[in-house]
C-alpha cells in the first residue's frame, strides 16, 4: 500500500491556507487496505471531530464552533487527515454568510471526496460537551500482565477459550503510527462481543501488536474487526476506536455486525 500511497500527494510541508478552498482535500480509496481483508464490507462509519473550526461572518467577527463529521464505512474513499486540515483551516480567513451556509458547503464537498453523503453536525462549545455520551461499562483488559514478544499484529494470538462473553472489552494500550509521516497515533478501543469467550490476556497482546504497525485510524480497526470476527464467529460484534487529535482532529472509527449508529463518548484522552 505504501508504493501506492507515493503517488498521491500526501504528507507535503506546506503553508496553513485560510481562504477557503475545497481542492486541498485529499481522497485515499479504501480498496488499497481493503484488497487484504478476506472481508470488505462492514456497517459503521468514521466519526471525525473538528475542535478549531473558525470563520467569519458578514462584518467580520470570528465564529467558532465544534463540527461532527459521519462518514460511511461503505463510501469508496476515506480523507487523508492532514487534507481535511488544511481544508478546514482554509475558512478561517473566508466570510461566510450563515451557519447553515457553512455547513452546507462542507457537506457538498466532503461527499463529493468521500463518494457519499457525509453528514455534519455543528455544535457551540458547551452544547457539545452536553452531547457526548457516557461511555459504556466495560471489562478493561490493561491491568492483565502479559509477555509481549513483538509490535505488529498478530491474529493467531487471538483464540477462544471455554464459556461465553457477552459485554464489552475496552483498552487504552492501542497505538499505531500514520503510514504517511510516521507519527504516532494513540487510542482507546472498545470491542462488545457475544459469543464464546476470548482468552483476555491474547487479546491484549494482539491489540498491544499494533504499536509498530503503520497504516491509517480506519484501516486498523478495520482489521482488528476481521481478526476478531474470524477468530471467534460472534454472534454480535463491535470495534470503536476513539484516537487523540491532532491538528484539532481526532477520528473514531466504528464498525459493526449489524446496522447502528455510532455511539459518541468522549475517551480519557479526548
Amino acid at each position: 500500500m505504501n508504493d501506492q500511497l507515493s503517488e498521491l500527494k500526501l504528507g507535503k510541508q506546506q503553508a496553513y491556507p485560510d481562504h477557503y478552498d475545497a481542492g486541498l482535500l485529499q481522497p485515499i480509496p479504501r480498496a488499497l487496505s481493503r484488497s487484504h481483508l478476506n472481508r470488505q464490507s462492514f456497517y459503521g462509519s468514521d466519526i471525525w471531530t473538528g475542535y478549531e473550526l473558525s470563520w467569519l461572518c458578514p462584518g467580520g467577527k470570528p465564529q467558532v464552533c465544534i463540527a461532527e463529521f459521519s462518514i460511511p464505512a461503505n463510501s469508496p474513499n476515506l480523507i487523508e487527515s492532514k487534507s481535511f486540515k488544511y481544508y478546514l483551516n482554509s475558512f478561517n480567513q473566508t466570510e461566510i454568510a450563515s451557519k447553515d451556509e457553512l455547513l452546507k458547503t462542507m457537506e457538498r464537498d466532503l461527499s463529493a471526496v468521500a463518494g457519499a453523503p457525509v453528514a455534519i453536525r455543528l455544535y457551540g462549545l458547551e452544547e457539545y460537551r452536553k452531547r457526548a455520551e457516557v461511555a459504556p461499562e466495560a471489562v478493561l483488559l490493561d491491568d492483565i500482565e502479559i509477555q509481549v514478544n513483538g509490535y505488529q499484529p498478530d491474529a493467531n494470538l487471538l483464540r477462544p477459550v471455554d464459556g461465553e462473553f457477552d459485554g464489552i472489552w475496552c483498552s487504552h494500550l492501542l497505538k499505531s503510527n500514520c503510514p504517511v509521516t510516521g507519527q504516532p497515533d494513540w487510542a482507546s478501543i472498545w470491542i462488545r462481543w457475544r459469543g464464546r469467550a476470548l482468552d483476555q490476556a491474547a487479546l491484549l497482546q494482539y491489540i498491544v501488536g499494533y504499536r509498530q504497525h503503520q497504516d491509517f485510524h480506519e484501516n486498523c480497526v478495520e482489521r482488528i474487526y476481521v481478526d476478531l470476527e474470524a477468530a471467534g464467529s460472534p454472534s454480535e460484534l463491535w470495534v470503536y476506536a476513539r484516537y487523540t487529535r491532532r491538528g484539532g482532529l481526532d477520528i473514531n472509527p466504528f464498525r459493526s455486525s449489524h446496522p447502528m449508529d455510532a455511539p459518541v463518548w468522549l475517551a480519557p484522552r479526548q
